[in-house]
């Protein structure tokens, strides 16, 4: 496969920083005979903390960046200073990251707003200075608390595409055509299978100003949930689509059959998607006329809404639109 700017698999290594620790430390002045404790505490080690950003799309900024280290917090001082805490290490990802922690396989969160803060490894607490454990029986404690030790760990960060509407289809459906009539995205388009091999995003303009985004994701083929094809690679793609718009060639064989196939890739893969508003669009039919739309529309499968488009003429490309914008506005009822 050509190399790429799209990256949406990363393995890191971070470490925060050690928690500084506190100081023994007794306040000693001219004119103070018996000066007590006032040794400070430590400093806070660093976080590594990830953080949505809206202007971000791919991981390819940690692609060569896989080891990452916080600073440590300083020890405390006399007087009661406290030492300063290190600098937390933050992480810009795109919106739909999620972090896994590799030794556990359990996620550790995920990032979905632009804004939005998850504390990866967070930096290890400053010790307490002497002048804390001061007391009736103890006017002299001549111990302090070290600093708590820093946190370290692999992880694997995924980017799962967030869009309103993603298109699914076998490689050669027309999805990319559809997104670059439909949005100002300049997708690769040629006539075989497997043009697409990274997704692409485009934002289509609707009516009063309003807009939604769509994704065309790399095409399924049958048994990509096991692998084949380009597999699981751009499956979990799907998962963060509001709404799935099935695209099918008008000269397919089986309409019904291919509906089922991709169906079933899905369902394979994350049953939860079935849960999924989905709709039809069936493909270049500038070449049909009404009569062969009437017979294929027998073929159709049954409980899904469907249209006849065809994105190199425009046809039904605005009824599209409404067709998808009516839906998302159910799914945000």
């Amino acid at each position: 496969m050509p190399s790429s700017n799209f990256v949406d698999y990363v393995k890191i290594f971070g470490r925060s920083g050690n928690g500084g620790s506190g100081s023994s430390h007794f306040r000693r002045e001219k004119f103070v005979e018996f000066g007590g404790p006032d040794g400070g505490d430590g400093g806070k080690g660093g976080s590594i903390i990830l953080r949505g950003n809206s202007q971000f799309w791919t991981l390819i900024h940690l692609k060569y960046q896989r080891h990452i280290f916080a600073e440590n917090g300083e020890a405390g001082g006399g007087a009661r200073s406290t030492g300063k805490n290190g600098k937390d290490v933050i992480i810009d990802v795109p919106l739909g990251t999620v972090a896994r922690d590799v030794e556990t396989g359990k996620i550790v969160g995920e990032v979905t707003e632009n804004g939005q803060e998850l504390v990866l490894l967070p930096g290890g607490r400053g010790g307490l200075g002497n002048w804390h454990f001061k007391s009736a029986t103890n006017q002299a404690p001549r111990y302090s608390q070290p600093g708590e030790e820093c946190r370290e760990g692999w992880f694997i960060l995924e980017l799962k595409i967030l869009a309103d509407v993603g298109l699914v289809g076998f490689p050669n459906a027309g999805k990319s055509t559809l997104l670059a009539a439909v949005s100002a995205a300049k997708p690769k388009i040629a006539n075989y299978a497997f043009t697409t091999l990274e997704p692409n995003l485009g934002i289509v303009e609707y009516r009063d100003h309003r807009s939604f985004v769509m994704a065309d994701i790399p095409g399924i083929i049958e048994g990509a949930h096991e692998g084949k094809g380009l597999g699981t690679r751009f499956l979990r793609h799907i998962e963060r689509n509001s709404i799935l718009l099935f695209m099918i060639p008008a000269d397919t064989k089986d309409i019904r059959e291919e509906y089922r196939i991709l169906l079933n890739e899905l369902q394979q893969y994350n049953p939860e998607l079935m849960d999924k508003q989905r709709l039809l669009a069936i493909t270049k039919t500038d070449l049909l006329d009404e009569e062969l739309q009437e017979a294929l529309s027998a073929e159709l499968p049954e409980g899904v809404p469907s249209l006849f488009i065809s994105s190199a003429t425009g046809y039904h490309l605005p009824q599209l639109k409404d067709m998808l914008w009516d839906a998302l506005q159910k799914e945000n009822r």
